[in-house]
């Protein structure tokens, strides 16, 4: 009897995990795996601070896998409910095989955030200028090193060849190289970016995301599976994205930055609003959470390009657009 108790225990305890439980208040607990922790996602956090998913009797915790392949293995292990993260981890899951997949639902971003520093000032500058040159870039087979080498190519220089990419250098460490004389150029994203022009040692001369065109850089996904039992934790996570979206897009720069400041309580004020008014000026953030299929099969003709992969994935078994249009359909600008 005992050993039945402990069983039964076990059980609700796993199931209290995989979906989601409640607190004292009523609310459903989700854990969100973030790859990193970035103003780039600054929707989330204004869902959290302005009472957005509270709205929706959510409670969100956010946690930082370090990596849209971690941020995916959370929601694979059942550690997370709701993955933000990259969407070519949700094609090279499905390429693998695995029957319970991750589909998208809710995209957030919609091009590269990084930002291409040199070492002047540039106001008309030429990607055909990088010939002979050498930029720090990024991981080989990561997104913001796809999309570098995509926008290289698309202008007639190929890595390797006409252009010196340096991929060998840590992410946290690209900054501190080129402002120690490495390379012509870095790819850096922010706040980095806006860090190094403060500090004098480099500026700003193009967006690698504007460059790029519009992909679903990140997005929010949930295991086939957990869609499928849950679509009301979904659907009101999805209408609580897109208020967040909708307060994005009606408030200043100063205010965004305002609004999660507390998320990033190191950062000075000068520097949020002026990483925040970068992304608003190159379109970073969707303005709804629709993933449309041309962005996302734009997205795996880069991957492909880099040579990262062999097989497209169909776009309708990788993304549901339900529950973005019933969030638009329901919630008026």
């Amino acid at each position: 009897m005992k050993k039945f108790a402990v069983v039964f225990l076990l059980m609700i305890l796993m199931l209290s995990i995989l979906t989601g439980c409640s607190d004292k208040n009523g609310l459903i607990e989700l854990n969100v795996s973030e790859p990193i922790h970035s103003i780039f996602y600054a929707g989330q956090y204004i869902a959290v601070n302005e009472g957005f998913f509270e709205e929706e009797g959510l409670k969100v915790e956010i946690t930082t896998a370090q990596g849209s392949d971690k941020a995916m293995t959370a929601i694979l292990s059942g550690t997370s409910q709701i993955a933000l993260a990259g969407p070519e981890t949700t094609v090279y899951v499905y390429n693998q095989g695995k029957s319970d997949y991750a589909v998208n639902f809710a995209q957030l971003t919609k091009r590269d955030g990084s930002f291409l520093v040199g070492r002047k000032p540039e106001t008309d500058f030429k990607w055909e200028s990088l010939k002979d040159k050498t930029v720090i870039g990024a991981r080989p087979g990561g997104m913001p090193e796809m999309v570098l080498e995509y926008v290289l190519k698309q202008h007639g220089l190929m890595p390797g060849k006409d252009v010196n990419v340096i991929t060998n250098i840590q992410l946290d460490a690209v900054a501190g190289a080129f402002s120690s004389g490495t390379g012509d150029y870095a790819a850096l994203f922010e706040p980095t970016a806006t860090m190094v022009e403060k500090e004098n040692h480099g500026y700003v001369v193009t967006s690698i995301g504007k460059a790029g065109g519009e992909v679903p850089y990140t997005a929010f996904s949930a295991t086939k599976s957990y869609i499928e039992k849950h679509p009301d934790i979904i659907q009101k996570f999805t209408n609580a994205i897109y208020k967040a979206q909708l307060w994005v897009e009606q408030h200043s720069s100063k205010e965004i930055a305002e609004a999660i400041k507390s998320f990033f309580p190191d950062t000075d004020m000068d520097v949020l609003t002026t990483v925040v008014q970068r992304y608003k000026d190159q379109d970073t953030w969707a303005k709804d959470p629709i993933m449309k299929e041309e962005a996302f099969m734009h997205m795996q003709d880069i991957i492909k390009e880099a040579g990262e992969l062999d097989k497209t994935a169909p776009y309708d078994e990788l993304v549901t657009v339900e529950f973005a249009k019933k969030a638009i359909e329901n919630i008026k600008p």
